[in-house]
């Protein structure tokens, strides 16, 4: 079996073989999906086998369940197809720039406040394209742009490295947030030595902050639970089981609702960074391009004319370029 990366060759064919299997969950049902015979399906399956040097499927009494290195190949096998149809469709399409397919990732509280405006506005100029929505922590849309998993996704406290493209945005206040109806006139960094604390675990990119601010500033944190759900979060304080230092975009809402009590941390300032991130060395698309000036224009609108503008404040040197 091959032991080098140079001597591994996988052809469209057997990957796409490869695809029907899992989702028609046999061989005999992707079989005849693909209208060939079972025994030249199990071949290709093998020969892709031998190829990679591991197994990717095992076969039981109701089909065919994968392997833990089949479901490491199926995500990328199925990006590989869709570039290649892609590519087939841009070559052979004198109009294939209206076409495509774009995979962008937001974080839950961006994706609630511009989310379905900002995807209407790019099916509206896109009609034709095909656009993959996924959410989730800034430490998954971090993961997902390096696997090539998204494209495009919002930033939070970006740390500087190589393989990224980084456009600032906007920052805004991280807020101590507090069960409801308990005072505080303000909040230093140094009050929250002796408040028990409910922060998301290392690498969240809002523990890196707070905990480098306390480590700065010679504070020692008393983090009693750690949750990276912000829901979760969310309704442990109003229950009153601890304190939380949440993003102003992810709590806002609660806080002038009543729901939870909330307070910029001053003395000094915590503040976190929004951004744009892809790849460095990421070609940009017509469609990567129009979603991120799209994307700009709605956050911008939010910090300078909407609901965030009394707490957040753009950074106008960060705006994408033309």
């Amino acid at each position: 079996m091959p032991n080098g990366h140079n001597s591994v060759s996988m052809d469209l064919r057997e990957l796409r073989s490869f695809v029907t299997i899992v989702h028609a969950g046999s061989f005999s049902r992707a079989a005849e999906e693909l209208h060939i015979a079972q025994p030249a399906l199990s071949r290709q399956i093998a020969k892709l086998e031998a190829e990679l040097g591991v197994a990717l499927l095992v076969r039981h009494g109701r089909g065919a369940a994968l392997t833990k290195a089949g479901a490491r190949l199926l995500d990328r096998a199925e990006l590989m197809l869709q570039n290649a149809a892609e590519t087939i469709d841009h070559v052979r399409d004198e109009n294939s720039a209206e076409r495509g397919y774009l995979a962008i990732g937001l974080t839950p509280a961006i994706g609630q406040m511009i989310g379905p405006q900002l995807i209407a506005r790019f099916r509206a100029l896109w009609p034709n394209a095909l656009l993959h929505v996924r959410e989730g922590l800034s430490t998954s849309l971090q993961a997902w742009l390096l696997d090539g998993s998204v494209q495009v996704a919002i930033a939070y406290n970006q740390p500087l490295l190589e393989a990224f493209e980084v456009q600032p945005l906007f920052t805004e206040p991280m807020m101590l947030v507090g069960p409801p109806d308990e005072q505080r006139e303000t909040v230093r960094l140094r009050d929250l030595e002796h408040l028990p604390l409910i922060l998301p675990a290392l690498p969240h990119s809002n523990r890196r902050l707070i905990q480098q601010a306390a480590l700065q500033n010679g504070v020692r944190l008393d983090v009693v639970l750690e949750a990276d759900s912000v829901m979760l979060t969310k309704e442990l304080v109003r229950r009153g089981d601890g304190y939380s230092i949440i993003a102003h975009a992810a709590v806002w809402r609660d806080v002038e609702s009543g729901r939870l009590s909330g307070w910029p941390i001053e003395r000094p300032a915590l503040r976190s960074s929004v951004s744009i991130a892809r790849l460095h060395d990421q070609r940009e698309t017509p469609l990567m391009r129009s979603w991120i000036e799209l994307q700009t224009d709605e956050l911008r609108k939010l910090v300078k004319e909407g609901e965030w503008r009394s707490m957040a404040t753009w950074i106008d040197h960060g705006s994408v370029k033309d």
